[in-house]
């Protein structure tokens, strides 16, 4: 989590869609008529997600069609995209080329399809990290003959954020003075070892009579100030030590000129490291195109007070009469993307215990204007989106419970289910296949009727409420009663999660097409047998006619029944002392590092790959994925879950999980992965009566806290344990963050806000028609609406000026050249641009507010 001056925290959130390559280049050697190729996210040069491999693709293309979404919690540079070739004769991975986007442009590509050209990737263009140089220039002495004598006394004092080398970092650095007179010279520093962040604190002398030859006389001297032999420019290298075969690698590189430094000048400042000049250029040619869709966002969240007003206009909304006059509507009417305004107004409401009676008022309403019952609910309105987020919210553990067992074992056995005359493969038996499909079905359907018991409790209590208002509003049809929940929890959760479980995190498995195709009948027929329970003409739901022994299969007695129990258990608000996750629900799964604090005094704690697993009830880890469990720690004896300081164990992305007895330090394997187990540990342990107030954040090695430096194992902590909101450990909400997003959101369609507001002041000057509808947005009621249109543009320039004042502040705090605006990028230059035209923009007329990016802030 980056904070910034002033305790504003900065929060930022990508979506990325990886949909095609195009245009890709030939190999160079054989096989070339098929090959499988996948793509890597990385943060600067941290590979946080690969994407499935799409495999035996034509050499020019290649499909990909996966989403990734994950919070960015830290600061990065360039967001790139690489791909390789998985060349399986060989047995490597060849290196295609990348998409390398920098931070402060990605508002450019904001929610658009795009297609990036894909680039050359070489050893000298792929560089990360700063360095901070102090450069001083002296004059020793002035020489008899009238001519100063100068010297450079460079430092290398520290680095930052350099890039992993094959799993390790030893960088050191060669510092080398470029002359006037087209010499130079070269010196380095040290090796440090196993550090991405190594400090040298190394002094170099650079005099302009060292580069002489010879003699000391006085020619010599003449001739080297007739040569104009001065100092022209630094350049600061860094490098990883590798002794293997092919050398050291280039780290990056920074030049500094030293043309117009006068004697006694000083500079010190932090740089970007940079490319060589002649990265890329040996790889020439099209290397092909990239289809990326892009959702960044950043925002710089204030303190919970700052967004009181407009939070609790907001939360009013369920209150306001008519509800198309409330601050919540109108948010859904003028922000074009309605699923950017669903997110943050779902998890306001959620919350703050309010998402009920705010999914009641909104239904009630849009129910109230229906004439064809079949029609409920079906359309991408603001409440059906809200429920579809509300359930991907409290939902996520529930279809794991219920759906990831049959779903692992049909990527297990993988039979085929092809039942389509016209697509069966050559040998496939359509007998056969029926009853592969019909099998998996039964298992589907069993796994959903069985389920009801285990469904969230606010789940439940939203389709209470909606099964009430079908029967207020059509008391005489008792199907609707049902369709208006099998419309949400079949057609809009199971299925979806059935057809694409990548995306729910039921599998991180590759599927292939045959099972594809499996996963798409089955998700056909849940959502039919979900329908037929509330159809009148329930032998309609197949218009396929090889799907008509599916549905046989299904319609029966039995099925029909069990679906409206489960409906209507669903649908009953839940007891205040039932537990919906009695049974051990999985979290998280993965790969870590685990290093524990040693039972005996001379133990061995060496570091071991291990497979951790964590469930609602207790964290294990064991050799491998299905071994038998070496370990498992109760989730009720869990003391506190914090990181682990980098200088420890001179590691990344370390964290510790304190016991009564033994502290386990583990290894995450990225900056991404570490946050994710770092909240889901501490969500579920947040309840413990027995948690730390204090913890260690250095490690006890050598029989010494490397924090406190007190040497015993049992000394109490030396700094507070972080502070967690104690939110549901399924829906933990900043919201404050979600609160800013809505803010954002306002500014940027601030214009379609004033025209509202000004239509309803005309509205009740003149006295017009009750309705007003402005650009496609109906009014029920003007003088409502103006209300709520004024206090929601109060509250909303209220905020603009904290923004305002926050980000002067950042300007005057922030140094160009200081470790939080390093030289060689333009993020402070173009922070200053922005907040010049920023207050150009404002300084007439308060309600003309500019669009605020949903980029990163240039700082």
């Amino acid at each position: 989590m980056a904070v910034s001056p002033g305790q504003v925290r900065l929060e930022q959130r990508l979506r990325v869609k990886i949909g095609e390559a195009k245009n890709l280049v030939l190999r160079n050697h054989g096989n070339s008529g098929q090959r499988d190729v996948y793509c890597a996210i990385s943060l600067d040069q941290e590979e946080i997600f690969r994407s499935a491999t799409a495999e035996k693709t034509l050499d020019l293309s290649a499909f990909f069609g996966e989403e990734f979404q994950f919070d960015i919690p830290r600061e990065f540079r360039f967001l790139s995209f690489y791909l390789y070739d998985r060349d399986r004769p060989m047995k490597t991975d060849r290196i295609m080329g990348k998409v390398s986007i920098k931070k402060d442009d990605l508002h450019k590509y904001h929610g658009k399809d795009q297609w990036f050209p894909i680039t050359p990737v070489d050893a000298d263009s792929e560089v990360q990290g700063k360095v901070h140089v102090e450069i001083r220039l002296l004059l020793v002495r002035q020489m008899n003959d009238g001519y100063p004598q100068h010297m450079v006394e460079v430092k290398i004092q520290e680095c930052s954020d350099l890039a992993v080398i094959s799993g390790s970092c030893d960088p050191f650095t060669i510092v080398t003075m470029l002359y006037t007179n087209k010499k130079q010279e070269s010196k380095r520093t040290k090796v440090k070892k196993k550090t991405i962040s190594p400090r040298f604190d190394e002094v170099f002398i650079f005099e302009q009579n060292s580069q002489r030859s010879g003699s000391q006389d006085r020619e010599n001297m003449y001739s080297l100030v007739d040569e104009d032999a001065g100092f022209q420019e630094v350049r600061v290298a860094l490098w990883h030590d590798s002794p293997g075969v092919f050398g050291n690698v280039f780290l990056g590189e920074v030049k500094i000129s030293l043309s117009d430094m006068l004697p006694g000048d000083e500079r010190n400042a932090w740089y970007f490291l940079q490319p060589r000049d002649s990265a890329g250029k040996h790889q020439r040619g099209d290397l092909g195109t990239l289809r990326l869709n892009l959702h960044y966002t950043s925002d710089h969240v204030f303190s919970s007070q700052s967004y009181d007003s407009l939070r609790n206009l907001i939360l009013q909304s369920t209150g306001v009469e008519p509800i198309t006059s409330s601050v919540a509507w109108l948010l859904g009417e003028v922000v074009p993307q309605k699923q950017d305004v669903v997110q943050p107004l779902t998890r306001v409401f959620l919350h703050h215990g309010q998402v009920v009676p705010f999914v009641s008022a909104f239904a009630r309403h849009e129910i109230s204007k229906i004439t064809d019952t079949n029609t409920i609910f079906r359309g991408n309105t603001l409440v059906s989106k809200c429920v579809d987020e509300l359930m991907k919210l409290v939902g996520h553990h529930y279809l794991r419970s219920t759906l990831k067992s049959t779903l692992d074992l049909i990527f297990r056995e993988r039979k085929p289910c092809e039942i389509d005359p016209t697509k069966l493969q050559q040998g496939e038996s359509r007998e056969v296949n029926l009853i592969n499909l019909k099998e998996y079905i039964s298992l589907i359907l069993k796994a959903i009727i069985n389920s009801a018991l285990s469904c969230p409790p606010v789940m439940c209590q939203i389709f209470s409420e909606l099964k009430e208002l079908a029967n207020t509003y059509f008391p005489n049809e008792r199907e609707v009663r049902y369709s208006v929940i099998s419309g949400f929890v079949f057609l809009r959760f199971f299925a979806p999660a059935i057809l694409y479980p990548k995306l729910f995190d039921l599998t991180t498995e590759q599927i292939d097409p045959s099972t594809h195709r499996t996963l798409t009948l089955l998700s056909k027929t849940v959502q039919s047998v979900g329908n037929l329970v509330s159809s009148r003409n329930s032998h309609q739901n197949f218009r396929e006619i090889y799907m008509r022994e599916v549905f046989a299969h299904c319609v029966t007695d039995k099925h029909v029944e069990g679906m409206r129990t489960f409906l209507e258990i669903i649908s009953s608000i839940p007891n205040g002392s039932h537990k919906a996750y009695d049974t051990p629900v999985i979290l998280k799964e993965g790969i870590m590092t685990k290093r524990a604090q040693g039972r005996k005094k001379f133990g061995i704690k060496n570091f071991k790959t291990r497979f951790f697993r964590l469930t609602t009830h207790s964290l294990s880890y064991s050799k491998t994925e299905g071994g038998s469990s070496l370990c498992a720690i109760p989730v009720d004896e869990i003391l506190a879950v914090e990181r682990v300081e980098e200088s420890s164990f001179k590691i990344k992305n370390m964290f510790q999980l304190v016991q009564p007895n033994r502290t386990l330090y583990i290894q995450a394997m990225n900056c991404v992965e570490e946050k994710e187990w770092l909240d889901l540990l501490t969500k579920v342990c947040q309840y413990n009566s027995h948690r730390l107030k204090q913890y260690h954040p250095g490690a006890y090695i050598n029989s010494i806290w490397l924090c406190c430096k007190s040497t015993s194992e049992h000394a109490p902590g030396c700094s507070a344990v972080s502070n967690y909101l104690e939110c549901d450990l399924k829906i933990y909400i900043d919201s404050d963050r979600e609160m800013e997003r809505l803010w954002s959101l306002l500014m940027e369609n601030m214009a379609s806000l004033e025209k509202l507001h000004s239509a309803c002041e005309n509205a009740v000057i003149y006295g017009t028609p009750r309705e007003v509808t402005v650009g496609g947005v109906v009014l029920d009621n003007p003088s409502v609406s103006l209300k709520s249109l004024s206090s929601v543009i109060t509250s909303v320039i209220q905020l603009q000026q904290e923004h305002r004042n926050h980000q002067r502040r950042l300007l005057r705090t922030l140094r160009y050249g200081s470790k939080q605006a390093p030289i060689g990028d333009d993020n402070y230059l173009l922070l200053a641009s922005s907040i010049a035209k920023f207050d150009s923009n404002t300084s007439g007329n308060e309600l003309s507010v500019p669009v605020r990016k949903t980029s990163s802030s240039p700082c």
